[in-house]
């Protein structure tokens, strides 16, 4: 027991150095002068080595073995030792000053970016953008040797525990085979019924802002314990009790702000409902990228374009804009946030188009990793899918490789987990709404409560003490079934 407590003590301060380079790396995407961009980096990247050193040094593993052998610990205890164990070995796979290069190779790829992603550019990134992808392979290698993995399965190890490609493969291989048809379909109907009529512009920041807000505390946010702000590209992040959500505004569409706060918040709720006994433990971290994307995409897809929560949306955004006439009613709303529409832009995209995008990004990583492509092929390569896949050419590098900043940012293995979570959002949304009859009513009164509620006690709360799987089956009562998702898309898009 006195091992245990020890590593108890390491994992808190490593949650603190963590929680502190979360605040920096906040700062930089959304205030940080573009300047101080260099001396950030050099920053987040000692806290971090700081972290690499504590979870790395010889005591740890001393008192890992020990914990282990002594045993008499309960639950929660039991699987905060086997994270922490888990956490041993990606790091000490992985020397320190390959994650001080790491970090720092990414913070210069994430600031030179902005500016190749503002220009179109992508001969500007690519120096920077292969020092980060030679770098990820070599942490690739060097986890798959500590984990028996190979170093793409190792990078998706690191996102989301357990998750290998042959359990994506099935999975994505039914969508790829169902979605085609279903796009189709779905836009022959849609074609049929005419265009909806569309609210007119410029719809103010602040008033977008308020919207915003309203809809957050509406979900349950707790601005007591985060905030909201701008930044290029939408995120949530911040520490421990501080939850930092981002969004970016467009004064000639509000629903894209909205949507994008809607998103954001729900990861926020998922990181402001771990087990407060546990907060700076591993065993109280969000379980993975997947179940923390099928958190974001409950309330964005499946609450928040629902015909309930619309029917509550559509008076709210019609006095905040002062909109008057066919366009601001709740059915042409629920038509344009339905509408099925190949577009460039990942974020941007409709849910039938949207794996899609996961995809053809699943494949060009894993190529990248694996040494099949090199970075320079990628935009010729990132084009030439997105037109196999959903029929568009790519008139510049914004709108193809350069939309994304996780590979600069150093996020290898992320990509799957967004259509894992559309997936997961699917099947628990079901669920929830079946233990909960008052979920549609409640959205349609702005209430969030029974659906939130629902997954504080079956998703958020349980931190860490079980893999994904077991938590999705014992919420939903199945494993990860691709037909649910399929089964939604054609309640919404073909029913409907």
């Amino acid at each position: 027991m006195q091992a245990y407590r020890a590593l108890e003590a390491t994992f808190a301060r490593i949650g603190a150095l963590e929680d502190a380079s979360g605040i920096l790396g906040w700062d930089a995407q959304t205030l940080m002068p573009d300047g101080a961009a260099e001396g950030r980096g050099d920053q987040i990247a000692v806290l971090r080595g700081l972290a690499h050193d504590l979870l790395t040094e010889p005591a740890t593993a001393d008192r890992l073995a020990a914990a282990e052998e002594a045993g008499g610990l309960d639950d929660w205890s039991r699987a905060n030792l086997a994270e922490m164990r888990r956490a041993h070995t990606h790091a000490a796979a992985v020397p320190r000053d390959l994650v001080e290069a790491s970090s720092r190779a990414v913070s210069r790829a994430e600031m030179t970016w902005r500016e190749a992603r503002r220009t179109a550019d992508f001969a500007l990134l690519r120096p920077d953008l292969a020092e980060v992808l030679a770098l990820q392979r070599e942490i690739g290698r060097a986890k798959g040797e500590a984990l028996g993995l190979s170093p793409y399965d190792a990078l998706l190890d690191s996102y989301d525990p357990g998750l290998r490609q042959d359990a994506i493969d099935p999975l994505f291989a039914v969508l790829e085979a169902e979605l085609p048809g279903l796009i189709g379909e779905a836009q022959n109907r849609q074609a049929a019924a005419g265009p909806a009529p569309v609210p007119e512009g410029p719809f103010p920041v602040e008033a977008q802002r308020q919207v915003g807000l309203a809809l957050m505390r509406a979900a349950g946010f707790d601005f007591a314990r985060g905030r909201l702000d701008v930044s290029l590209h939408p995120f949530c992040g911040g520490a421990t009790d501080d939850v930092r959500i981002t969004t970016r505004y467009d004064e000639a569409d509000f629903a894209r702000a909205l949507m994008g706060v809607l998103h954001e918040t729900g990861h926020a709720l998922y990181e402001q409902g771990r087990p407060a006994a546990w907060r700076r433990q591993p065993v109280g971290a969000a379980r993975g990228m997947s179940l923390h994307e099928s958190q974001s995409l409950t309330l964005e897809m499946q609450a928040g374009r629902s015909r309930e929560f619309v029917a509550y949306l559509a008076p709210l955004v019609r006095e905040a804009f002062g909109g008057t006439g066919p366009a601001w009613e709740a059915d042409a709303l629920h038509r344009n946030y339905t509408r099925v529409a190949p577009g460039f832009i990942r974020v941007d995209a409709d849910e039938c188009t949207y794996p899609a995008h996961i995809l053809l990004r699943y494949r060009l990583e894993r190529a990248l990793i694996r040494g099949e492509m090199e970075i320079g092929d990628l935009p010729g390569a990132f084009d030439e899918g997105l037109h196999r896949l959903l029929g568009l050419t790519v008139p510049d590098d914004a709108r193809g490789c350069l939309q994304d900043i996780h590979w600069p940012g150093g996020a290898w293995g992320y990509f799957p987990t967004y259509t894992l979570g559309a997936m997961m959002a699917a099947q628990l949304f079901d669920a929830a709404c079946t233990a909960e009859p008052d979920l549609r009513p409640g959205l349609a009164r702005g209430d969030f409560s029974p659906l939130v509620g629902w997954l504080r006690t079956h998703v958020h709360a349980k931190g860490s003490v079980a893999g994904t799987q077991e938590i999705l089956a014992a919420a939903t009562g199945r494993p990860l079934d691709a037909g649910v998702f399929l089964g939604h898309l054609r309640r919404r898009y073909l029913d409907a």
